[in-house]
């Protein structure tokens, strides 16, 4: 196992808060930098997408959807029955830990890209299908315990939040464009490993300044946020295997089983489950999950996968 150069800049983030050195992205400059992320990666899928669509990939988005839908009902129960987390807290945490990080898919390319091995190109395709199931199944995890719903604002957010609509609408426009779209991958192409540092230097600033804020919650907190991605990981390479995809592929889809949201789902959350307690599935995907995925996660999968099935 080795750490990618890209994660290196997460940790200069989270020393530079531990120290408490003034360093502090501006909020605009923050949000350019996901915006470019999302774009960047749904135009190269939706790029592979023309040129690689059938009747199979049509097969794999379904199995992908079921294994989106799939993972909430796996946390669930121990985010209920062991944490000890209200029913609609226990929902709430389920869905961020179903759906995926776009910042924790965008190491796991570089780490591939660097080590030059191969995926499936359209694998942006799959990270755009994992947003919304997760999200419904909290919802109705929820919502049987007596949650009322506006379903209109509800259907917005989660089909309309800033993540979901970037991704998707990047990935459409590559696939409309095909070809044509190659002129823009100067920009969003090459710039795409810089961007990505910059972001992590911020994600590890945040990171850490949240770390107080896990002995408010306890111990349970930190332990799922690293059982689950472990869980998910391992639940992600098995539909891998089941969709015979490449060995970069497998690495990917263990990757985005074992992320968790801290973008698209806290927003659709926060609007469908107003009594929830947000700062709780925020604090363990932020300051536990992506930091564990980006520093041991992704090479711990990538080394495994690579010594299994290359």
């Amino acid at each position: 196992m080795h750490l990618d150069v890209v994660a290196a800049f997460f940790l200069m983030g989270v020393f530079a808060q531990v120290i408490k050195a003034p360093v502090r992205m501006p909020e605009g400059l923050y949000q350019s930098l996901t915006i470019f992320l999302l774009i960047a990666i749904g135009l190269k899928g939706g790029i592979a997408l023309e040129q690689h669509g059938s009747v199979e990939l049509l097969y794999q988005s379904l199995l992908i959807i079921g294994f989106g839908a799939f993972l909430p009902l796996i946390a669930f129960p121990l985010l209920l029955k062991v944490g000890g987390l209200s029913r609609v807290d226990s929902a709430s945490v389920a869905a961020h830990y179903g759906s995926v990080s776009i910042a924790t898919f965008a190491v796991a390319l570089a780490v591939l890209e660097a080590q030059e091995i191969a995926y499936e190109p359209y694998f942006p395709l799959f990270v755009a299908l994992l947003e919304v199931p997760a999200i419904a199944v909290g919802l109705w995890l929820a919502r049987s315990g007596g949650q009322t719903l506006d379903l209109k604002k509800v259907l917005h957010e989660i089909f309309f939040n800033q993540g979901v609509l970037l991704l998707v609408g990047a990935l459409l426009i590559g696939w409309w464009a095909g070809e044509r779209s190659e002129k823009l991958m100067p920009f969003f192409g090459n710039m795409f490993h810089g961007v990505l540092a910059l972001f992590l230097l911020e994600m590890g600033r945040v990171a850490a300044s949240r770390l107080s804020l896990l002995r408010e919650y306890g111990s349970f907190i930190a332990s799922f946020g690293v059982v689950m991605p472990l869980i998910g990981a391992s639940l992600g390479t098995l539909c891998a295997m089941v969709l015979d995809l490449s060995v970069g592929g497998i690495i990917l889809l263990a990757t985005l089983g074992a992320s968790a949201s801290y973008i698209a789902v806290p927003a659709a959350m926060s609007v469908a489950l107003p009594t929830a307690n947000q700062s709780v599935p925020i604090t363990a995907s932020l300051t536990v999950t992506f930091p564990f995925n980006v520093l041991v996660g992704i090479p711990l999968y990538s080394a495994l996968i690579l010594e299994f099935f290359a």
